[in-house]
């Protein structure tokens, strides 16, 4: 929005800096970018438009953040809940009859399974349903769901795109100019607007996103295929394994497997004490930068879905070997004692 002498009227209509970002991550997903003040508010702007008593469709295992919003307004008859196992694409089609809003990540958090995103959403049953994918662990780098028909793309900025772990930023992405006149208005009255050195440091993290992005996967591959072979390890899951169960999906539909892995231990007090003895791999629920990170993710109120002993490594920068040898020592640490 701009004043009748073509410079920004008001701090919360606009600004260079955002205007510079969303442009960029725009061009990267094929589409027209808003940006927030974070991911949840991001989230927060695409559910708001839903009539009372909406049916939204959703994984069983969505991002932590996603199903606490959308619970929270279940409670308040906002919305009702469809949770669906969103790895079956069957299910995901039969239940497009009766929903509003079908939302969806690919690959999923933290289990990491891959959605059938193609053919769900070119499904001639999807007609009048608006569909979110939230892109945040494959990036643009690897898959654009806009150009498979979503109506929306989603990201939080802070992770990846941002990717060095020091600013909170949301984005979404759409096609539609009217989709986007609406979320920007959304925004502007809602006053959701990230900050100016927020969307700067985002415009940054871009700049580097696909040689990041490329080596982090890369060092995730290594660390994923030596797992399985060391005794603490129950259960290995990356879809670039040739083991895992979305193997074939992710190779069809991405570029890329992204850097995150999904590995089980014994029990929770096993997993506690392998992070307990972790020297260069820093334990934070946080993702997507430049230093990895481990997360238990069952100590989380809502995740009692995960096992008890499952581990998520966003994998960074580091030296493959340096990861290794920090892994190989923690997890036989742990085993022994």
């Amino acid at each position: 929005m701009t004043s009748s002498g073509g410079a920004v009227g008001y701090g919360r209509w606009g600004n260079p800096s955002w205007t510079a970002f969303e442009e960029a991550l725009g061009v990267l997903e094929g589409g027209h970018a808003i940006a927030f003040a974070s991911g949840q508010a991001a989230i927060a702007a695409l559910i708001e438009p839903l009539r009372v008593g909406a049916v939204v469709t959703l994984p069983a295992d969505a991002y932590l953040g996603t199903r606490g919003l959308l619970s929270d307004l279940e409670t308040h008859g906002r919305v009702r809940l469809r949770p669906v196992e969103v790895t079956d694409t069957g299910a995901v089609l039969a239940a497009l009859a009766s929903t509003e809003l079908l939302w969806l990540e690919s690959p999923t958090n933290p289990m990491l399974g891959v959605v059938e995103l193609r053919p769900i959403l070119a499904a001639p049953s999807r007609a009048g349903v608006t569909t979110v994918v939230d892109n945040t662990f494959a990036t643009p780098m690897s898959q654009q769901p806009l150009a498979w028909g979503a109506d929306a793309v989603v990201h939080s900025a802070s992770k990846y795109i941002g990717g060095h772990s020091d600013l909170l930023l949301g984005a979404v992405i759409t096609a539609e100019e009217d989709r986007r006149a609406s979320l920007l208005a959304h925004r502007t009255l809602q006053g959701a607007i990230p900050g100016v050195m927020e969307s700067y440091l985002a415009l940054r993290g871009l700049r580097t996103l696909p040689l990041r992005f490329a080596q982090q996967q890369r060092t995730a591959q290594e660390l994923a295929e030596r797992l399985p072979g060391h005794p603490a390890v129950t259960s290995v899951r990356y879809p670039g394994l040739g083991s895992d169960p979305n193997h074939d999906r992710a190779r069809a539909q991405m570029s890329g497997f992204g850097a995150i892995i999904s590995f089980v231990v014994a029990d929770a007090e096993t997993a506690d004490r392998l992070t307990g003895a972790l020297e260069l791999i820093v334990g934070g629920t946080s993702l997507g930068g430049v230093e990895t990170t481990i997360d238990r993710r069952r100590r989380w109120p809502g995740e009692e879905a995960v096992p008890a002993g499952l581990l998520r490594p966003s994998v960074g920068l580091e030296h493959p070997e340096d990861l290794w040898e920090d892994l190989q020592h923690a997890l036989s640490s742990s085993f022994n004692v």
